[in-house]
């Protein structure tokens, strides 16, 4: 037996039944020959790891563009978070870590530049149905490895696409269909908010945006005062109020912490994310971006340029590009890259 064998043959002892063992994932769009070392869920988790868009994230936008210190969030370390919490959980509930950490690692690799404010901004000059999430999705499918994608596996895929459903949605989803077919997946979801809860408070406290004792009493009164009482509780909520039923697993939070975290994220939303620091600055990032889509749009040696600045397959004999292939490159940009780029275009130079 290979190393890989014995430790699927291991994953059968401890993962309970309604985890996802890696020997019963649907597989990849291409078949590939399997690793002798590592299970499906390990290869996708380091695939993740070791690609171009990840580590673009460290220089993408949590919430504060531009933040004047060194220990706010940016993407990489929100999806580092979010890791860490869904593992916990996972680990807890006896599900596939491997899987819910290459969940968790892949889940914003088709984050905009300049966060929410990007990707508003291609909603609204793109298309109305660009997602975060989706975009995600095209990153590991198509525009990943120089337009051959990460092959990924089913159980990740739908994981990766199936983690938000963006602003007020249903912390838990009501509908099936909103559901990843995993529970691994489910986990990443909640973890997910979880995590922007609490370091996005951090942060906005941090910044000064808001104050300690701002925030709402019922949410100090159930999570507690710091981050790390915050987090436990939650954490320990979801894994004690989970419950079987009909033969599954179902997540469960309880009303008093569910209600709790509601009331946080509305506050967030009034206090943090419309405030107007944060708002203009946001308003300007949408502009940025809406400048740097049409001019890509309009000059295709610039648009091939970038392309290949960011490592992604581009069309041919610098033909001219369609919104689709401009909207994948904007996408990709971190944000120093997207200033960098409006400052080259669009700042006047001096004459020597």
């Amino acid at each position: 037996m290979t190393i890989r064998q014995l430790f699927q043959k291991r994953e059968a002892s401890f993962i309970s039944p309604y985890g996802c063992q890696s020997d019963n994932t649907k597989g990849r769009s291409v078949e590939e020959f399997p690793c002798p070392i590592r299970t499906p869920f390990q290869r996708d988790r380091d695939r993740i790891v070791y690609s171009n868009a990840f580590r673009r994230l460290k220089h993408k936008t949590q919430v504060f563009l531009s933040p004047l210190g060194d220990h706010y969030r940016t993407r990489l370390t929100h999806t580092l978070e979010v890791a860490e919490i869904a593992k916990t959980i996972a680990r807890a509930m006896r599900l596939n870590e491997d899987l819910t950490e290459a969940i968790a690692l892949g889940h914003d690799l088709g984050h905009t530049p300049f966060g929410h404010g990007g990707e508003t901004a291609l909603k609204e000059i793109f298309s109305e149905h660009f997602s975060h999430n989706e975009q995600s999705i095209r990153v590991v499918n198509v525009l990943e490895n120089r337009g051959k994608g990460l092959n990924l596996t089913y159980e990740v895929k739908d994981g990766i696409i199936k983690h938000s459903k963006g602003g007020y949605g249903h912390i838990i989803p009501s509908e099936q269909k909103d559901c990843a077919v995993t529970i691994e997946g489910q986990v990443v979801r909640i973890a997910d908010i979880m995590a922007y809860l609490n370091h996005d408070l951090d942060d906005a406290i941090r910044s000064q945006v808001i104050h300690r004792n701002q925030i709402p009493d019922n949410c100090v009164k159930v999570f507690g005062k710091t981050h790390s009482e915050r987090i436990t509780t939650m954490i320990k909520d979801l894994v004690y109020s989970s419950v079987e039923k009909d033969n599954k697993l179902e997540l469960v939070l309880s009303e008093e912490c569910l209600i709790a975290m509601q009331t946080l994220r509305c506050f967030l939303y009034d206090n943090v994310y419309r405030s107007s620091r944060v708002h203009n600055e946001f308003v300007k990032a949408k502009g940025i971006v809406s400048k740097l889509y049409y001019h890509l749009l309009e000059y295709p040696d610039i648009f091939q340029k970038t392309a290949q600045d960011l490592e992604m397959a581009t069309c041919p004999d610098n033909c001219a590009p369609n919104e689709r292939q401009v909207a994948d490159v904007i996408a990709s940009m971190t944000d120093r890259y997207a200033l960098n780029l409006y400052k080259t275009l669009f700042f006047p130079s001096s004459i020597v």
